[in-house]
Formats: C-alpha cells, sequence, structure tokens
C-alpha cells in the first residue's frame, strides 16, 4: 500500500508536467497560426481537466503516502524497541556488561531510528526510481523509436548507478565510521553530564568540555566530507538527466522534421525526463547513510542477540525445600579482582537469612550476583527472586505506574494497602491526584525516605517466592523503621528473604545472620 502510494505520487506529478508542457506547447502554435490567419482550433476541457486533477490527485496521494507510510514504519519501530528492551531486561548481566547504560540508550534510539532509512528513504524509492525509469524508456520507444529508447534507457541507467551503488560504495566506510564516531560522542556526552559533579569537584569541567569540542568538531568534518561526495553524485545525477531530456528533444526534433512528430509531442518526453529528478534526488542521501545503517544492524545483531548462558557458569536442580544454593561462585567485576572465592551458600525455603558487612564488603555485589545482575561463576541455583537493590530506581511517572511494576495486575485496593504497610497512604491520600501523582525526575518530588519506601513497596506487590533485599531502609529514621520491619513479617510470610545490611537494627526480623569479613 506504501509503495502503491509513493508510485501514485510521482506518476501524478510526472502527467502533471508532461500534459501542462502539451497542453502550453499546443495554445502556443494554435496562437501563432491564427495569428497568421491560419484556422486552428485545440480542445480547452480535456487537458485543462487533466491538469487539475493531476495537481489534486498528487496533493492527496503525497499527504496520504506521509501519513500511512511514516505511521507504519514508527509502529514498526516502536515495535522493534518493545522486543529488545523486552529481550534486554530478561537477559543475564553477563549478556549486558559490555557496553553502559549510555549505548544501551543509543542502541534503543539513535541505532533504531536509523532503520527508518531502510524502507522509507531507500527500498521504496529505489524501486519505485527503477520502475518509473523503464516505463519512461517504454514511452520513449512508443512516441520515438527502439535506438532512441536504448540510449535513453543507457543514460537512466548510468545516473541510476551513480545515485545509489555509486555513492554506496563512496561513503560506505565513511559512513559507517561516522556512525560509530557519533556514538562515542553522544555516550561521552552522557558520562559528562552523569558525572558532572565529580568532573566540577576535580577541576576537569573545562578540560573535559574541551575534549568533547574537539570530538564533535572532528565529528562535523567528517560528516561535511560525506556530504561533498554524496552533493557530488546527486549533482551528476541530476546532469544526467538533464542531458537525458536534451538528448530526448534532440531524437524528437529530428523526428518532427521528418514529419513523424508533431511538435506537442516532441516537448512531452524531455519533461517527463525532468520530473524523474523528483525521485532521484532523494537516493543519494539514502545510499549515502546505508554504511551508517549497515552499521547501527551490525551492531544491534550483536548486542542484542537472544541471552546465551555463561560458558564458566553450571545451574543444577534445587534439593527440595531450598530456595537458594551456590557452589563455589565467584563474585567479581570484570576487569578487577575478585571479592570472593569459593563461595557457598544454601538457603532453605522460607528461612529468613541477614547479610551485615562495613561498606566496601561486597554486600551488594553479591546480592547482584544473587540477583542475576552480575556475571556468574561458579554454579548457581534459586528460585524465581525479587530483588531492592540498593540505590532506589523510580522512573518518572506515576505512583501507581511504579507500583505496578512489581505486580501489574494490582487492583487499586491492593496498592493502598501496600502504601498502608510503608505508611505513605496518608501522605499520598492528600495528594489532589493520589495514586496518579506525579513522582518527577527518579522520584525528585520525594524525600529520600519517601522514595525508598515507594521502591520497597513495590518489591513487596511482588510474588515471587525469593526476596532479596538490600539495605530496605535507607533515609529511614529509627522508629519508622521498626514499625515497617514488624509489618513486614507478616507480608513476607511463607517467603524466601535475604536482607543485606551495615548494622543489626538495619534488618528485617532474620533466622541467622551471616558476617561478611571483607
Amino acid at each position: 500500500m506504501g509503495g502503491f502510494l509513493i508510485l501514485a505520487t510521482l506518476l501524478s506529478g510526472i502527467a502533471l508536467l508532461a500534459i501542462s508542457s502539451w497542453f502550453i506547447t499546443e495554445t502556443a502554435l494554435v496562437g501563432l497560426l491564427v495569428a497568421a490567419g491560419v484556422g486552428a482550433t485545440i480542445h480547452l476541457y480535456v487537458p485543462g481537466g487533466a491538469i487539475r486533477l493531476f495537481a489534486v490527485s498528487r496533493t492527496v496521494f503525497r499527504y496520504l503516502e506521509r501519513v500511512y507510510n511514516h505511521d507504519t514504519v514508527l509502529r514498526l519501530l516502536a515495535d522493534i524497541r518493545v522486543a529488545l528492551f523486552r529481550g534486554l531486561s530478561l537477559a543475564s548481566r553477563s549478556h549486558r556488561s559490555g557496553l553502559t547504560g549510555a549505548q544501551w540508550l543509543s542502541r534503543l534510539t539513535t541505532d533504531v531510528d536509523s532503520l527508518d532509512t531502510l524502507y522509507l528513504r531507500l527500498i521504496a524509492p529505489t524501486a519505485l526510481a527503477a520502475l518509473v525509469s523503464i516505463l519512461v524508456v517504454m514511452l520513449a520507444a512508443v512516441l520515438f523509436d527502439m535506438q532512441a529508447a536504448m540510449l535513453l534507457g543507457l543514460i537512466l541507467l548510468v545516473t541510476f548507478l551513480i545515485a545509489t551503488i555509486g555513492v554506496y560504495l563512496r561513503t560506505r566506510h565513511l559512513s559507517a565510521r561516522q556512525s560509530d564516531r557519533q556514538e562515542a560522542l553522544r555516550t561521552a556526552v552522557v558520562e559528562h553530564i552523569e558525572g558532572f559533579a565529580e568532573l566540577t569537584a576535580a577541576g576537569r569541567t573545562g578540560k573535559h568540555a574541551a575534549w568533547l569540542m574537539r570530538q564533535a568538531h572532528q565529528v562535523t568534518s567528517e560528516q561535511a566530507k560525506a556530504d561533498a561526495r554524496i552533493g557530488w553524485h546527486l549533482a551528476g545525477a541530476h546532469l544526467l538527466i538533464n542531458l537525458s531530456a536534451v538528448f530526448a528533444l534532440w531524437a524528437g526534433f529530428a523526428l518532427y522534421r521528418a514529419g513523424t512528430l508533431s511538435a506537442p509531442v516532441l516537448v512531452l518526453l524531455p519533461i517527463v525526463l525532468l520530473g524523474l529528478a523528483e525521485v532521484y534526488t532523494v537516493l543519494p542521501d539514502a545510499f549515502g547513510k546505508l554504511g551508517a545503517t549497515v552499521a547501527s544492524a551490525r551492531r544491534l545483531n550483536r548486542d542484542c542477540r537472544a541471552n546465551e548462558p555463561d560458558a564458566d557458569s553450571g545451574t543444577v536442580n534445587l534439593p527440595a525445600g531450598t530456595a537458594l544454593m551456590a557452589k563455589n561462585i565467584t563474585v567479581k567485576h570484570e576487569g578487577y579482582a575478585p571479592l570472593f572465592k569459593h563461595f557457598e551458600l544454601q538457603v532453605q525455603a522460607g528461612e529468613r537469612l541477614g547479610i551485615l558487612g562495613h561498606s566496601g564488603s561486597g554486600k551488594s555485589s553479591l546480592a547482584d550476583t544473587f540477583a542475576g545482575l552480575l556475571p556468574l561463576h561458579g554454579t548457581f541455583a534459586c528460585l524465581d527472586r525479587v530483588y531492592l537493590t540498593q540505590q532506589t530506581v523510580l522512573f518518572e511517572d506515576t505512583l501507581r505506574a511504579n507500583l505496578k511494576l512489581g505486580s501489574p495486575t494490582a487492583s487499586d485496593t491492593d496498592l493502598w494497602g501496600i502504601l498502608e504497610q510503608v505508611e505513605l497512604a496518608e501522605r499520598f491520600a492528600s495528594e489532589p491526584d493520589q495514586l496518579d501523582t506525579w513522582l518527577g525526575c527518579a522520584g525528585s518530588r520525594l524525600s529520600g525516605g519517601e522514595a525508598r519506601r515507594v521502591a520497597l513497596a513495590r518489591v513487596l506487590l511482588n510474588s515471587a517466592p525469593l526476596v532479596i533485599l538490600d539495605e530496605p531502609f535507607t533515609g529511614l529514621d529509627a522508629e519508622t523503621r521498626a514499625r515497617i520491619a514488624k509489618r513486614m513479617d507478616g507480608l513476607l510470610d511463607g517467603k524466601t528473604v535475604i536482607s543485606l545490611a551495615h548494622r543489626p537494627d538495619a534488618l528485617p526480623g532474620t533466622d541467622r545472620v551471616i558476617h561478611l569479613s571483607c
């Protein structure tokens, strides 16, 4: 459907030019004949009506084509993003650890956006340019002769190759390299913003900003070089199209002198050829960006492939009554020395385990390993789990949306109930929007303690049998912490809980406690 609308738009535009040129020429000739005293007539209504028809149809088809094709492509890109994000959310940390958050953001935004070039700016225009060129050559064979049509077809073929394959061959490496550099620059800018406080404290803000400007200048210089090559090919394609029109005019003039072709028909084909410029104009730019599109697709295929199990990790079946079992596992971050070696732990179903350790002892890294967020080295198995990370993560959305991440099917009654347990029900009941209260960027409208309780409520809503809580009461005073911890005993009844903290009073109720000494 989208291709048909593009074709209808092109044919309407070419037909409008062709009939207009025929009508203008015929009118001029009739006027000259009448001025010379020779009787001549012209039918005004048929060509006039055709001109109006194609003028309106070109506008209508162009509008419908833009609406339909852009809607189709945007829906497709949205589906791709959802599929990629769903796959990444289910993948292990070892699958994602090779890239930073800024690079994953680039995959889901810029790299996916570049794929719209394939259909809207490359496949459809290229196919239609070839089809319309063939139709024009057939028209030349009908109006002129086969020899003129073959020569005209040769010129158009060279034009097509210059505007497509020629551009791609001259820009593919430059465009691909430019795509990589743009991604590196975007990543550096994001990291600059995220680390602005640290750069300011170290007195490196100006130097780092100057380095970013140098990188940006290099990117723009490379882009100017690619644009120059695209521009030369575009100029060459336009030159050949104009030469084809001149050739058609020359060949038609010979037929006109021989009396086999009328003057209005003579000018029709050159004008049709000039109308081809509309479709040939978009080809060099599309093929100039094809190298970047291929590079983006290669990155997506490489980094967003299906999740694969770690080669050096093993899984075992859990014994009956066991919620988590780790044998001879190593906890480490890539590029750093291991935090734990030969670590072993077995947690029974329904058990409440507390893990204590000072800052830097590896508590959060151990929790990340249990939650599957760090590459696993060793043998590990556990039940389905839900994880409250040490860092409070809230999305720029409503309270309802943030809570429902823990349980998408939770009713409003469930949400108010869990808010009551973490002592936030009264706080949001006084808000005009209540559950639809906007929390702001990363929960900026809440205090640190309130944001922590929202994150905790989200975890408590989840039905997973294994709950991992890293510093669950951060930002809460002792009295509030004690009241919420007491209520949690009932909410977590029947579940296995692994909680981690600096001090014993920062833990909910436990059956046993492990002290980390590293």
